[in-house]
């Protein structure tokens, strides 16, 4: 139903106190990286999200992140979702404290999509990490400890949502991912003040609001 809140939730996780040389090579681990935690999730915003978190709270690198083609609802077996991560640390105690901050993270239900009408079949997501871990730092160039508006529609909602949140406040856009992405949606993320952030997350919820309003506007 609309309004309805649609939460992230892990659907595996796995750890291996000490990898294979082979499997180290392949997911190109550093010396120091032993051991390693597999998770999926029914929304891939968690992975990414979830995952940075994780490098605030244990001595790991999210190493590996992947969206799954054409989205959770059209996942091929049980345990797939819409994306995979992989946790990795120096040893075992590391990386079973980032599974449990993984758990403590699903059940905060701070992470969430948003139904914009009654069947579910419009949704969005914005979430506002007021400061970034590890591997939204590197891999968006952006400081240790900035804040992130994290914004995910359907396409034409996305591009829509986009200009919005850029013209209703003062952040600026990190990374535009224009439809389709694996998942068939598209997304922006933007870096300010934790307030500018806030802001942007509102705005763009209200511009995807707004299509699913009004489908057609010329």
């Amino acid at each position: 139903m609309k309004n309805d809140k649609i939460y992230a939730k892990m659907l595996s996780c796995y750890t291996i106190a000490r990898v294979t040389d082979a499997l180290a090579k392949a997911l190109e681990l550093r010396e120091d990286q032993k051991s390693i935690c597999i998770f999926t999730a029914n929304l891939d915003d968690f992975i990414y999200i979830a995952g940075d978190d994780t490098t605030k709270k244990a001595d790991v690198e999210l190493v590996y992140v992947k969206s799954m083609w054409a989205g959770g609802g059209n996942a091929t077996s049980l345990l797939q979702g819409e994306g995979i991560g992989i946790l990795a640390g120096p040893d075992i105690a590391q990386v079973r404290a980032a599974a449990e901050a993984l758990r403590d993270f699903e059940n905060s239900h701070i992470l969430y999509g948003t139904s914009c009408n009654e069947d579910d079949s419009i949704c969005y997501l914005t979430y506002c990490i007021s400061s970034v871990g590890s591997y939204f730092s590197k891999a968006f160039n952006i400081p240790l400890g900035a804040s992130l508006s994290w914004n995910g529609a359907p396409p034409v909602e996305s591009v829509f949502a986009t200009d919005a949140a850029l013209k209703a406040s003062n952040a600026k856009l990190v990374l535009f991912m224009g439809p389709p992405t694996e998942t068939n949606w598209g997304a922006a993320l933007l870096t300010g003040t934790q307030a500018d952030c806030v802001t942007a997350n509102a705005a763009w919820g209200r511009a995807v609001q707004q299509v699913a309003d009004q489908h057609i506007c010329i």
